[in-house]
Formats: C-alpha cells, structure tokens, sequence
C-alpha cells in the first residue's frame, strides 16, 4: 500500500497494480512447491510417492511436463504430460460438454380475461412451438380494473389453456394468483 497526497492536502491510499499472475491455473514444472508427490506416468500408471526433484527428472527423461492436477490431495498429485497436449484435451472435453448441455428459457404468454376462443388458439400454437423447442411456458392472465372482482371465474381460461396443449405439455405450476395476475407454467411432457 502506498501514502500518496494529493493537491487539496488529503491523502489517499493507493493499491499498488503489482500482481502475481500464473501461466495457468495449473502449476507445471517448476511452479510446484510440494516437497512430495504422488506421480503419474505418460500411460496413465502409478509411479508411486515421491520427491518433487525425482518426479522432474523422469519428466526431463520422458521430454515432457510435469503437471499437478489434484493440489489439494495430501500428497499432491502430479501428471507427466505434453501440457500443450494436455490442456488442448481439457479444452476439447469442456466444449463437448457445452454442447450436450441444453439450456432451457421460460418464453411468457399473456392472455386478458375476455380473450376469444379464436385468438386463444392462436396462443395456444405459439406455446405448442415453444414447448416443442424444449422450453418453459409461463402462461399470465393479466387482470385490469374491474375484472380483478372476477378472479375466480376466469380460472377456466387457464385450464382450457392446458387442456389444449395435453398432447405435448403437462402442468408444472397449478395456475396461482399474484397481485394483479394469475399465472401457471408449463413444461414439455416426457415420453
């Protein structure tokens, strides 16, 4: 930390920009500290415990890096590996694993309570399309002025809604009041 003063006679504190900064996440080589490791060979066999200047000098003998991979197990373990090699695979499984994942959005339908059977059917196909996408469908009747009296008689619009789409969703959230609106959610249905 560092005193500095400044024109109006204050003085403020200055964080130096001094940071240490690591090739990688993974320490490789001479960026362990570890008096002993655990060591794994280029096949994948254990080499067993040892000093860190010995598991060096096989990966010296071997031409290639010594990585550890596990720095929290007691002793640490260490990998003899190519790290170019090795760190192009970590890469490679990662974007493989992005790619299976599937991310699911929530799309949003408003409907008002005196909404036509005509124009319901047209919100129930867009919601077909979503839910055919593999997403969530909230579904949000909205209430205004005078209508809010009459709540409880336009639940069936909901239940219509749902009935119409049994085929390829089922209820996740039974239709619920909140403040000015009643919503329910609904999800794909697993074959």
């Amino acid at each position: 930390m560092i005193l500095s003063g400044c024109i109006c006679g204050c003085i403020h504190f200055c964080l130096s920009s001094w940071r240490y900064k690591t090739i990688s996440e993974l320490f490789i080589n001479d960026q362990i500290r570890a008096k002993e490791v655990r060591v794994i060979g280029i096949e994948g066999d254990q080499l067993g415990v040892m000093s860190i200047q010995d598991a060096r000098k096989i990966a010296d003998d071997e031409g290639v890096d010594l990585v550890m991979i596990a720095p929290n197990a007691k002793p640490p373990v260490c990998r003899v590996v190519d790290y170019g090699k090795f760190k192009y695979e970590q890469l490679r499984k990662e974007k493989e694993a992005k790619k299976k994942q599937k991310t699911v959005e929530i799309k949003e339908i408003r409907l008002s309570p005196n909404i036509d059977t005509n124009d319901l059917n047209t919100k129930v196909n867009a919601a077909r399309k979503f839910l055919e996408k593999g997403n969530r469908v909230k579904v949000t009747l909205r209430f205004r002025g005078r209508e809010m009296a009459h709540m409880g008689a336009s639940v069936h619009i909901l239940t219509d809604f749902a009935e119409a789409l049994t085929d390829v969703a089922v209820i996740e959230k039974q239709p619920k009041v909140e403040g000015r609106s009643m919503t329910m959610f609904l999800t794909e249905k697993k074959n």
